[in-house]
């Protein structure tokens, strides 16, 4: 199956097993209109649906990661309650089952930040920035930015960056646990596609499997969450692949796993 986007403000690349979903208006700094979120809803369930893809690696175009919600849009929503029910791209990326790695090329700023923290790893270019800045404009984040930034940074550090708007740099980033690694700029998108590549290598439906156990431990009392691993284990331990990984070992050969 070939991904591709319906508009020219996302674009979609794949390389073997892996997806690139790229924000493309530098111009704006990759700020997200309801035409692009509603873009992206769509290019998640094709990334869900397709059996190629076992990767993806999100990035944006320019010097922006992304800055958001493009606020000059906003007030095209007639009521709050309207602004509430919006689809969110947020939303569409906490739907892909697929493991997905952020490379912040640039300024995360407010949609962007939380966009990032919903992805399951974070790679930084040394010129990013992060910050939670709608507390200077009156409102806070709504899709997630509290809850994952407090379980990434911690909630003293969280609430620093919720309550003064500032941003941080990559290395305070990085130091505070909220990126995973820091690498020169023009190295960025390589290695984030490296990375992607080696998690592709792995047989998918563990892969897609491990995503699901650590949200589900964010979620769950110990007790449950080490429960639910126990079946997740059960589970994968039962497929194809599982039985092809152990006949690999036992045999001392490369391994090739389908996805069944």
């Amino acid at each position: 199956m070939t991904i591709a986007s319906d508009t020219e403000l996302i674009v979609v690349e794949t390389e073997g097993h892996v997806a690139t979903v790229r924000l493309n208006r530098p111009d704006k700094l990759n700020a997200v209109t309801q035409e692009m979120s509603d873009a992206l809803v769509r290019i998640v369930r094709a990334l869900n649906d397709d059996q190629g893809i076992r990767a993806v690696v999100y990035t944006g175009t320019g010097r922006a990661f992304s800055a958001g919600s493009d606020i000059s849009t906003l007030d095209q929503y007639e009521t709050p309650w309207q602004f509430r029910n919006r689809r969110d791209y947020c939303d569409a990326l906490r739907e892909l089952r697929k493991p997905v790695i952020a490379a912040i090329n640039g300024y995360a700023f407010g949609g962007g930040l939380e966009a990032s923290l919903t992805c399951d790893i974070r790679l930084a270019a040394d010129t990013a920035s992060f910050a939670a800045p709608e507390v200077k404009l009156g409102w806070i984040g709504g899709g997630g930015m509290s809850v994952l930034l407090a379980n990434s940074i911690g909630a003293s550090n969280a609430a620093l960056m919720l309550m003064t708007g500032d941003p941080i740099d990559a290395a305070k980033a990085q130091a505070w646990g909220l990126v995973s690694e820091v690498v020169a700029a023009d190295q960025l998108l390589a290695r984030a596609q490296e990375l992607a590549a080696i998690i592709a290598s792995r047989p998918p439906i563990a892969a897609e499997t491990a995503k699901a156990n650590l949200r589900a431990a964010w979620n769950l009392p110990q007790d449950q969450a080490i429960a639910y691993e126990r079946e997740m284990q059960g589970i994968t331990f039962a497929t194809d692949d599982a039985a092809e990984g152990r006949a690999a070992f036992a045999e001392k050969r490369p391994a090739t796993f389908r996805g069944r």
